[in-house]
């Protein structure tokens, strides 16, 4: 449901600011093109050593997709499932490039499901929304197939991603079908997510593919609607990424304080590393979303983990 969010003077950017600089990631990232072509290789290597069911159409549309790695079944049990959507501000990447996300959450039991959708200009920023929606309901659906606990789907992404995740937490699933519950979704998780989407306006190479008119900031953007349940979201930003990228997680932070459960401190990352993070095993990213995953349902040590 909408409401209007008025940005606290303490969260409004700084006068002047280079909208344009500011989310042009590939300047405050050492080899840009090379890291990107990196994480190719690694999820192609990925996908050879951790076959998954790869290709599982979700929608009608040729993009609509995914992947799903299930670890072994530990004693007949259904595993959580971890739900990633990619980056890329809608215009580029592809699941395929994200299949490492999946190796060290396997190893813990966790299923995951890495999505793939339309990419603008080809695809509208509200049917990237909606595909992402359709590729949660089906996964919501067809869990029991693949060993899978429905009552345990977390949602993460990174970036544009973590702009979807925030749209799915605010989905009114039982709008969207009658056998879909309100809380289909236990947590999710938003890195470096882009939550208001009025800034991307200023930057001219995004506005030119995504049309950020009025009402597409109004409807598109997580900060002007709210959570759909109380699912708890857990985020992360770099402390090597631009002001504009941490202030848009603190605006997230602000706006939904009624499920928000603290921010993930990465000093060292930026917005590239952030990812490979989440993916870490050695990383306080990592450990933070496992344990979100684990406590589902669940007491947990995840406070003690996170900030304010």
């Amino acid at each position: 449901m909408g409401f209007e969010y008025t940005v606290p003077a303490h969260l409004l950017p700084s006068e002047g600011t280079d909208f344009a600089r500011e989310y042009d990631v590939s300047c405050r990232v050492p080899d840009f093109a090379g890291s990107l072509a990196d994480w190719g290789r690694r999820a192609a290597l990925a996908r050879t050593l951790h076959p998954g069911l790869c290709d599982l159409r979700y929608g009608q549309s040729a993009a609509e997709t995914l992947d799903l790695f299930l670890p072994p079944l530990r004693d007949g049990t259904p595993a959580p499932l971890l739900v990633f959507i990619h980056g890329g501000f809608w215009r580029r990447l592809h699941k395929d490039d994200f299949s490492w996300i999946a190796t060290p959450y396997l190893t813990h039991g966790v299923a995951v499901a890495v999505v793939n959708y339309g990419l603008a200009p080809a695809t509208t920023l509200e049917d990237i929304t909606a595909q992402t929606r359709r590729s949660i309901a089906w996964l919501y659906r067809h869990a029991p197939e693949y060993g899978v606990d429905a009552t345990r789907i977390v949602v993460s992404g990174h970036s544009a991603g973590g702009q979807l995740t925030c749209m799915a937490l605010a989905t009114d699933w039982p709008a969207i079908g009658a056998d879909l519950p309100r809380d289909l979704l236990a947590a999710g998780i938003a890195l470096s997510p882009v939550v208001d989407l009025k800034p991307l306006a200023s930057v001219p190479a995004l506005h030119a593919d995504l049309d950020f008119n009025p009402a597409r900031i109004r409807d598109q953007s997580p900060v002007r609607l709210r959570p759909a349940s109380d699912a708890p979201l857990i985020g992360a930003a770099g402390g090597r990424e631009s002001a504009e990228f941490r202030r848009q997680l603190a605006l997230l932070a602000n706006a939904w304080q009624g499920v928000w459960k603290g921010e993930v401190a990465m000093p060292a990352a930026d917005h590239l590393t952030l990812c490979d993070a989440f993916a870490d095993e050695g990383s306080a990213l990592f450990s933070a979303a496992l344990e979100l995953i684990r406590s589902v349902g669940n007491g947990s040590r995840l406070q003690q983990m996170l900030s304010p």
